[in-house]
């Protein structure tokens, strides 16, 4: 199974169906412990996202996502533009000279991006970030030696789900200390419907 560059825009249109869908919900966890505009920023940045690579024609997936990471650096205000842009960057320079994606490339890809937000964001694991998903897929796709969409999803929702624990010591949910455990960080939200999206992609390609 290897991901083309069709399948890679079908990954973002999905991301962005899914934080259209639960923008409401991405919000009412950033009012507890953030600016309460998580929700509406991400749903602005992927819909522009999924308007910019719709009209272009790419040949290969580093320039696609290196359009992704633009747009959401350009388009989604506060911490998570950067953040989130960052993570598809690097993954854009990861992919340079393969046409296609395999297990192989996309953990490569997720490696450079945790490495790439750790270093823009100065966070590491165990701080309530975004992080706190994509570090944990890095260790699952290492794991495991070929795609398998059934459980790609699954240990991102418990990667989300275990941010529930964790007392915030990054960002602005850093303010509420100990009032920020019991909730999901927001970000690990985004970040668990970008790797639902990608299981789904992948399911379908197995068909």
């Amino acid at each position: 199974m290897r991901l083309q560059v069709n399948e890679v825009v079908e990954w973002m249109k999905r991301i962005n169906k899914k934080i259209q869908d639960n923008k409401e919900y991405l919000t009412t966890l950033d009012q507890p412990i953030g600016d309460g505009d998580h929700g509406i920023n991400m749903a602005r940045g992927f819909q522009e996202v999924t308007n910019k690579i719709t009209m272009e024609d790419y040949e290969n997936v580093a320039d696609l996502l290196k359009d992704v990471a633009m747009t959401l650096m350009s388009k989604v205000g506060g911490a998570s533009g950067p953040l989130f842009g960052t993570a598809f960057l690097k993954m854009s320079l990861a992919a340079k000279g393969s046409d296609t994606i395999d297990h192989d490339n996309i953990t490569r890809m997720l490696e450079e991006a945790v490495n790439g937000v750790k270093q823009r964001g100065k966070a590491v694991e165990g701080e309530k970030t975004l992080i706190d998903v994509w570090s944990p897929m890095v260790e699952y796709f290492k794991r495991v030696d070929r795609f398998k969409a059934g459980e790609i999803a699954g240990e991102a929702k418990n990667a989300m789900d275990n941010t529930k624990d964790i007392m915030a010591t990054k960002g602005r949910a850093a303010y509420f200390k100990e009032k920020s455990i019991g909730h999901i960080d927001p970000g690990a939200a985004t970040s668990f419907y970008i790797f639902e999206a990608l299981s789904e992609v992948i399911k379908e390609g197995e068909k």
